[in-house]
């Protein structure tokens, strides 16, 4: 079975990690720490890396950190992994949706404007299997209403947004390094792993502080074991710090690895009509983090029974995301009931990803495409 996804470590991940071991800083402090923080910041354009747990605790330390009322609301897109939504219902706050954009399945930001109300106090974009959000509409947004842009970049490490082009000077600058606050996952099938991992970057002193307040439970740096808020042990090691480190400093090289599988993909699958196939946009310089595929429904096959065919084939597939709006969970708070987002409903139910880990040989991505060919044919 062809693995959806399987990381590369190397080397230096070794000799680092060895260092840790070494020298037995092995826990939540130490020289790598401080290197992935700053270098990961600095690598997206921002001055303060906070390194967290996992992806998800970096959404609930961002969306904490901004500070937040019970009844605030928060839009971003139904299509997204459930971490997003939950982070804004944990402080009280409340998820507000608006459908994906049918080409890029990322967030539809034609819709968020409708939404926004007196209550609203942020917007979550979420960049979606590689590809950047059109930014620059929830920017102008965000300006005008006085909302905070809080961007989810998991699944965009290295990728590319061209801000500003309707200006004189338009800029690009890497994801993650675009909205007031934003947030990383480090987890095994991302661009940069960790094993688990996450983290928090800004440009903003304040988000900063109370973000590091947060993932070390609310000390006071006066009084230690004095508490005047709550906050969680969400905090990083340095051994996975090192691990992280190594693979920055071949960050090159891994977004080559994923722009050439991309394209190797659409090469040789391009001809497939029933297919819809990732784009991308002019305005974006995707990572294709990870393949997706949209199967037409004139085929009579949903993506369920698509990736059981490529399965028996020997080649493992994942399911889309479901939207929020369709969480059992989530009707139980009174939440989304009845609200209906077509776009989301049709690619999660017609859409998977392929195999598009690091580690994928080109022998075996020949033989993803056949296997999507003979099921097809």
């Amino acid at each position: 079975m062809i693995p959806v996804n399987e990381p590369v470590i190397g080397d230096l991940e070794k000799q680092y990690v060895n260092e840790c071991l070494d020298t037995a800083w092995i826990s939540s402090a130490g020289r790598f720490i401080n290197e992935f923080e700053s270098g990961w910041a600095a690598y997206c354009g921002v001055k303060h890396g906070i390194a967290v747990a996992n992806g998800t605790v970096a959404l609930d330390v961002a969306v904490a950190a901004a500070g937040l009322q019970p009844g605030d609301e928060v839009i971003l897109p139904s299509f997204t992994i459930m971490s997003c939504a939950a982070a804004i219902v944990k402080q009280d706050a409340v998820p507000v949706l608006v459908d994906c954009d049918p080409r890029t399945w990322c967030m539809d930001v034609s819709q968020v404007e409708d939404k926004i109300t007196a209550r609203t106090r942020a917007i979550m974009p979420v960049h979606i299997y590689g590809h950047p959000v059109d930014m620059d509409p929830l920017l102008e947004l965000a300006a005008d209403y006085h909302l905070l842009v809080i961007e989810d970049a998991a699944e965009v490490h290295g990728a590319e947004y061209l801000t500003g082009r309707d200006t004189d000077h338009p800029v690009w600058k890497r994801c993650g390094g675009i909205g007031h606050m934003s947030t990383f996952s480090f987890y095994a099938n991302k661009l940069i792993t960790t094993g688990e991992g996450g983290m928090v970057v800004t440009n903003d002193p304040a988000f900063a502080e109370q973000a590091r307040s947060l993932r070390n439970l609310c000390f006071r740096p006066e009084r230690r074991f004095y508490h005047t808020e709550l906050g969680g042990q969400y905090r990083l090691t340095n051994i996975q710090a090192a691990i992280g480190v190594a693979q920055l400093e071949r960050m090159d090289a891994i977004i080559a690895r994923k722009r050439w599988m991309g394209e190797a993909y659409t090469a040789q699958l391009k001809d497939i009509a029933v297919l819809q196939l990732p784009v991308e946009e002019p305005w974006a310089r995707s990572v294709y983090w990870m393949y997706g595929l949209v199967l037409d429904e004139s085929t009579g096959m949903d993506a369920t029974e698509f990736a059981q065919r490529l399965a028996a084939l020997g080649v493992q597939t994942r399911p889309f995301f479901l939207g929020m709006h369709q969480q059992p969970v989530f009707w139980d708070m009174g939440l989304f009931v009845g609200e209906r987002y077509p776009v989301t409903e049709r690619i999660a139910q017609q859409g998977l990803y392929l195999p598009s880990g690091l580690a994928l040989t080109e022998a075996q991505l020949d033989q993803v495409c056949a296997a999507v060919h003979a099921v097809l044919s």
